[in-house]
């Protein structure tokens, strides 16, 4: 059985709500249950924004989380107010560009979960936009979880972004095997 709940959360503009949206239309296309529950403050641009997506095999009973298989921390505010809510063995992927280091309380209670830090931020300017840090913390969401294949997330961008962005899908799908191909050193 196939499932994942993920929380995406960071700074209104960096495209927590459309990354969030993609992976549940690529849920979608795979034939799963998915849910999408965005939020953000009401600045949206530099607020706090944060999503729910849960994907599943399974009937969803309802959108909200109150634990999470994976969480996605685009910076430091939302790494230290969310990753307490990843289970035991869960994943926790963060914008080493900006953010140092798992929070000091991180490993409290002897909770094993993985962390992985990618200079995403840093990868994405140096190709030519801001825009793409999301899309590179996602390809290590698929790598590590397996829950949705590099086709059917090409296939959700291209329904998800609008058309006068649909010229940057070749430039995401580098960023997204980029995610998924780095390695710490």
């Amino acid at each position: 059985m196939r499932y994942q709940g993920i929380i995406i959360a960071g700074f209104g503009g960096q495209g927590i709500l459309s990354i969030g949206r993609i992976l549940a239309q690529a849920g979608l296309d795979e034939g799963m249950n998915a849910t999408w529950l965005p939020s953000y403050g009401p600045e949206i641009r530099g607020g706090t924004a944060y999503c729910h997506v849960i994907l599943s095999d399974n009937p969803i009973g309802s959108p909200l989380l109150n634990s999470a298989t994976s969480f996605i921390a685009m910076n430091k505010p939302s790494l230290e107010k969310y990753h307490d809510l990843v289970v035991e063995g869960g994943l926790v992927i963060v914008d080493g560009s900006l953010i140092d280091g798992p929070p000091d309380d991180f490993e409290a209670g002897g909770r094993q979960r993985r962390f992985f830090s990618l200079p995403a931020t840093q990868t994405a300017l140096d190709n030519g936009a801001s825009t793409f840090a999301n899309i590179i913390l996602a390809g290590k969401l698929l790598e590590q979880t397996r829950i949705l294949s590099v086709e059917s997330f090409e296939v959700a961008l291209g329904k998800v972004l609008s058309a006068r962005y649909r010229h940057l899908i070749p430039k995401e799908m580098e960023m997204l095997k980029f995610g998924m191909e780095y390695k710490l050193l």
